[in-house]
């Protein structure tokens, strides 16, 4: 078992700096003449905007390949949170440059964030670029393409009060055929000082219910098993059939409003088999009525990522965060009330935020102790260009502060996580198999209604299907057991 544990040390969580993240297109023919090749980068509403601008390009004669030497269009899929992510999309544009040399005629393409935050100048500081396209211009992508198959640089980065791609079925890029994305929202009203989304992603808008739920049923006729609600602020979802703008929705008082726990509890009766998932979820708009609708049903996944980002209330406050640490903790308190401890919970952690003391980063490992995360995403604070916080405050912590204090946060959550999974040991937990382990065909992977990965021996059991599983063992990131009967 020692040996197992160490070989599948590869699944952890990512932690820190290591939470770059990417996917690449897989191939999908139906013999269009045109390649298309698209990598994403950073958050699962990159992944699935993916998936849409496949949708779009497929009607208009493209297919995807996995293989970018093959492709007539090249898509990075960008990420502007940090400047890391953007140095990321640099760097691969510069080994992108060496494959246009000896494919002149292959069209390169800026999307998402990073292309809605530097517009056009993406032009002019990337000269291989073609295409910049921002996240709400993906309808237009057909004619941009058409625009530089004319000899043109092409640009769209206008942002959309209406636009939800509601009625665009996606193309299931990276899909193991068990779980999917759904998006629910786009855009984010929370002006949290630290973040550029609310510049790159725009005003809060929902999709109609209707069109969400028979999404979520046509995945399940199609043999998916767990769906998870995108949205950057799911809490905030609310959509009328009346008025469609949030702040207008508050402002006029309707009634007929749906509201995220009436479409989180919709889409869990599409069926018992079907398990639910949600994110992203703000501290200060989750609602007591989601939690009872959570608990109500057995399909919705015992899991709510709360971001947190700083234990310091004066450092929240700066933030723009909404509330304190007191409100916070009680918030936790609130959820182990309704849901048990058994929900599981994870955070995102900004170490040397502006003007942060000593004191104040021992306040977040000290609610950190009190929480116990059972994942966490941590950073150190990456000045973004255009925030509040970069007009008002000065980033006045040094890089090797911020870099320990960041190492001093993974440490504790490394601790934690690893004693959250002890409690799982010795415990039997419903699994949904979602493919072999990455280490040895021998062995399936999935995870449990915590959000928590699996290992266990193949012996009959199938992908898509549910496994209980008996956890014998673990490490912060997986736990590995063995299939029985309950």
């Amino acid at each position: 078992m020692d040996n197992l544990i160490s070989e599948l040390e590869i699944l952890r969580e990512p932690e820190g700096e290591a939470c770059e993240t990417f996917h690449v297109t897989k191939d999908h023919s139906t013999g269009n003449n045109r390649k298309l090749y698209i990598e994403s980068y950073g958050c699962q509403m990159n992944f699935s905007d993916s998936e849409i601008v496949a949708s779009i390009l497929q009607k208009n004669g493209f297919d995807t390949t996995s293989d970018i030497t093959e492709a007539d269009v090249v898509f990075l899929n960008t990420c502007s949170i940090r400047d890391k992510a953007e140095q990321t999309v640099r760097h691969r544009l510069m080994h992108i440059h060496g494959l246009k040399k000896h494919k002149p005629e292959m069209l390169v393409g800026v999307l998402g964030c990073m292309a809605e935050r530097l517009k056009s100048k993406l032009l002019e500081e990337e000269k291989i670029v073609d295409l910049v396209a921002g996240p709400d211009a993906y309808r237009d992508l057909p004619n941009l393409i058409a625009q530089v198959d004319d000899g043109n640089k092409a640009v769209n980065t206008f942002l959309s009060r209406e636009e939800t791609y509601g009625d665009i079925e996606p193309v299931r890029l990276n899909s193991n055929g068990v779980t999917a994305f759904i998006s629910i929202m786009r855009g984010c009203d929370n002006m949290c000082s630290f973040c550029v989304v609310p510049f790159t992603r725009g005003r809060e808008r929902s999709r109609d219910p209707e069109s969400i739920v028979a999404e979520a049923r046509q995945l399940f006729d199609n043999g998916f098993r767990e769906v998870t609600l995108l949205g950057q602020n799911v809490d905030s979802y609310k959509w009328s059939a009346d008025e469609n703008n949030k702040a207008r929705l508050e402002k006029v008082g309707l009634t007929n409003v749906v509201t995220f726990a009436h479409l989180l509890e919709r889409v869990a009766l599409v069926h018992p088999d079907l398990r639910v998932r949600f994110s992203t979820s703000h501290p200060k708009d989750i609602t007591d009525e989601v939690l009872h609708t959570m608990a109500r049903h057995d399909n919705i996944c015992k899991f709510i990522h709360l971001p947190l980002q700083s234990g310091s209330t004066r450092v929240l406050g700066l933030m723009e965060r909404g509330y304190s640490r007191e409100w916070y903790l009680g918030k936790v308190q609130r959820i182990k009330e309704i849901l048990g401890d058994e929900c599981a919970l994870s955070s995102d952690m900004i170490a040397g935020f502006c003007s942060e003391t000593e004191e104040e980063h021992q306040e977040t490992l000290t609610l950190m102790d009190e929480v116990k995360y059972d994942f966490a995403y941590m950073f150190y604070y990456s000045e973004r260009p255009g925030t509040l916080a970069a007009k008002k405050y000065k980033d006045d912590i040094s890089d090797a502060v911020k870099k320990r204090r960041l190492e001093e946060i993974i440490v504790k959550q490394r601790q934690h996580a690893v004693l959250r999974n002890q409690q799982e040991v010795g415990k039997v937990h419903r699994i949904l198999v979602e493919g072999n382990s990455k280490r040895s065909a021998d062995f399936l992977q999935g995870r449990n209604s915590a959000n928590k990965v699996f290992v266990f021996p193949r012996e009959h059991f199938q992908k898509g299907q549910y496994v209980n599983v008996l956890a014998e063992d673990c490490t912060g990131g997986t736990l590995v057991g063995k299939a029985v009967d309950y």
